[in-house]
């Protein structure tokens, strides 16, 4: 399993220079609000996905003052990650000392799960975010994916100009339309082989979690009319796409939903109980990865406490850990969550203070 093993950060948001040796088990990083907890999380995160969970900006992420960031990790599977970014230029991806121009293969090499404040957002937020989660999941299960969903992203971008541009009657749309239908059947496809997977592992976590049986469904919703192909619904709503000036359906817009009983999951549970329902989503991803390619994801958990109370804590860290995988988590108090409890857990702890970093012994 990929665990990191060293870490280097360099000008990134408030830290100037910071070098570790994490642990394979649990990496509990503490310290006060604004110490830069977060932003550790974050650089790794920015290393693996080319883009932060915090925001959409990339340049923000340098120290002010410095002309560029570098993050850089080793892993015991003697892989070699490093990301150079300076300010309005393109990032600088390698692995294993070759240059990246894309990041699937860091991706696959360091694949990584958050838990945090924008947790909700898999449950309050748009579509979007939904096919993101489901998404991440497919790639890393699935070869074929990026593929068929970089041909489809391609389909729509071709489809959308000619919608736009006047010719959207023309040979060339329906050329369009027959590759799009292509791809996105095999997008279709995986996504839903996945989700069927997925919810057997979820639906258990859940119920272990919450302690109760609930009538929960998570349903999905491909795109378009379960009733007929894409091409077909493509052909016969070509004149809504054309008022629009955009394809208006396809797996671009797929989603998920989330219902207790008949009624969105939001609309029935409380701020603690999402929380639990997005750790269950993000534990059961960690299971169906390792089971599918033997590889386990590594895991940000950031401010684990918030929203949840001391016994709910202790449940989503107990299913955390039957994960194996390395997990950092951040809190602002150290005993905030009681690792103690769970006697067999390699524990390293890190205290943050004004951008720079220490390692504490156990028991302090």
């Amino acid at each position: 399993m990929p665990t990191i093993d060293q870490l280097q950060i360099n000008n990134f948001r408030n830290f100037s220079e910071v070098s570790l040796a994490p642990g394979r088990g649990v990496n509990l990083i503490y310290g006060s609000n604004g110490s830069g907890k977060t932003s550790l999380l974050e650089a790794l995160y920015v290393l693996s996905a080319g883009k932060s969970f915090r925001s959409a900006l990339v340049d923000p992420l340098i120290k002010d003052g410095a002309p560029g960031a570098t993050v850089y990790v080793s892993t015991t599977e003697s892989e070699k990650l490093g990301l150079s970014k300076s300010r309005n230029r393109k990032a600088q991806l390698k692995l294993n000392g070759e240059n990246q121009r894309n990041w699937d293969q860091v991706a696959r090499a360091l694949p990584m799960l958050v838990i945090d404040s924008g947790a909700f957002d898999l449950l309050e937020g748009g579509p979007k975010i939904r096919r993101r989660f489901l998404d991440w999941g497919v790639f890393h299960v699935e070869p074929t994916f990026l593929d068929n969903w970089r041909r489809t992203a391609k389909c729509l971008a071709h489809r959308n100009r000619l919608l736009k541009s006047g010719f959207s009657k023309s040979d060339e749309i329906r050329a369009w339309d027959a590759e799009l239908s292509v791809a996105a059947h095999a997008v279709d496809t995986a996504r839903a082989a996945y989700l069927a997977e997925l919810l057997p592992l979820f639906e258990r976590v859940y119920s272990a979690l919450l302690g109760v049986h609930t009538d929960l469904s998570v349903q999905y919703k491909r795109g378009w009319s379960e009733e007929s192909s894409l091409d077909e619904w493509l052909a016969t709503n070509r004149e809504l796409d054309i008022k629009y000036g955009s394809t208006q359906a396809g797996p671009h817009r797929a989603d998920l939903e989330v219902k207790i009983a008949r009624r969105k999951a939001t609309e029935s549970l409380s701020r603690g109980q999402e929380k639990l329902l997005v750790c269950a989503l993000k534990v059961a991803q960690g299971e169906l990865l390792s089971a599918a390619v033997g590889r386990r994801c590594l895991y940000l958990v950031d401010d684990l406490p918030a929203e949840l109370d001391s016994q709910n804590r202790q449940r989503v860290m107990k299913h955390l850990l039957t994960l194996g995988s390395q997990l950092f988590v951040t809190s602002v108090e150290a005993e905030a969550i009681d690792l103690n409890a769970f006697q067999d857990a390699e524990i390293t702890r890190f205290h943050v203070e004004r951008g720079t970093i220490s390692t504490k012994r156990a028991g302090l």
